[in-house]
């Protein structure tokens, strides 16, 4: 297994994305740390499914705008595995709003859960990783909308637009460590957090329409992609958003 050895922080492990991702690094050797917040439910699920593969994982509650809280989620990592070597920036949120109803509340929300947070947790991550003189991935969940423009959800593309450079500059200040930094960029995923997607057939059928592959990815999808950045086999990738999202950047018109 090629994350044999290898212990990897997840936030947002207990629902969509974060939860498939946690049992695929698991299912390749990997120990987890499954971070949640509002999902206990859910994050005991990822880790009775892992530990029913004979992975290991636990969960752990954290809340990633809280810089103490990111400490102590690293902490509890060495403590519990003696390593944290993968770090997945999954955890995320989106508030929809016209961008002039926007309110000061709803944006530091969205910027403190998908921006600011990674960022701490980043830091503490690796300032353990650079005392302990060892490599690391950091594998951020981002968006196709880093790039790609969503009406009505302004704060979300600041918010990965942000994550972006984000990835850009620590690909560059923490290569010398031997730290990698990318960036995973899905579009139309089949998650909670896209609900109200698919329960509007007529706006689901015409973004199918913009899909080549005319379906929505699966978390599996993403989780695949996020294993392989995570491996020995992704070494010389650095500084990169990889796009899961069935060629629908390349097709994209909005309606």
């Amino acid at each position: 297994m090629r994350l044999e050895g290898k212990v990897a922080i997840v936030t947002g492990g207990g629902s969509g994305i974060g939860q498939v991702i946690a049992e695929q690094l698991a299912s390749e050797g990997a120990s987890v740390v499954i971070d949640y917040v509002g999902s206990a439910d859910g994050a005991e699920k990822t880790a009775e499914t892992i530990n029913k593969q004979h992975g290991k994982g636990e969960i752990y509650l954290a809340d990633v705008t809280s810089v103490e809280q990111t400490k102590r989620l690293v902490e509890e990592a060495w403590s519990r595995y003696g390593s944290a070597d993968i770090l997945v920036n999954n955890a995320g949120i989106e508030i929809r709003a016209d961008f002039w109803d926007t309110t000061e509340e709803d944006y530091d929300k969205v910027l403190g859960v998908n921006l600011r947070g990674p960022f701490f947790l980043t830091q503490a991550f690796v300032r353990r990783l650079r005392a302990e003189k060892k490599p690391g991935r950091i594998i951020n969940i981002s968006s196709v909308h880093e790039d790609m423009a969503f009406p009505g959800f302004s704060t979300y593309c600041c918010s990965k637009g942000g994550m972006r450079m984000l990835m850009r500059d620590l690909a560059v200040e923490l290569g010398p460590l031997g730290i990698t930094c990318n960036n995973v960029a899905p579009g139309a995923i089949i998650t909670p957090i896209n609900k109200s997607l698919l329960e509007n057939k007529p706006k689901l059928n015409a973004l199918l329409q913009n899909i080549p592959l005319n379906r929505l990815g699966e978390p599996k999808d993403v989780a695949s992609l996020v294993a392989f950045l995570a491996s020995d086999e992704a070494g010389y990738i650095n500084g990169a958003t990889l796009t899961v999202d069935g060629g629908l950047m390349r097709n994209y018109h909005e309606q």
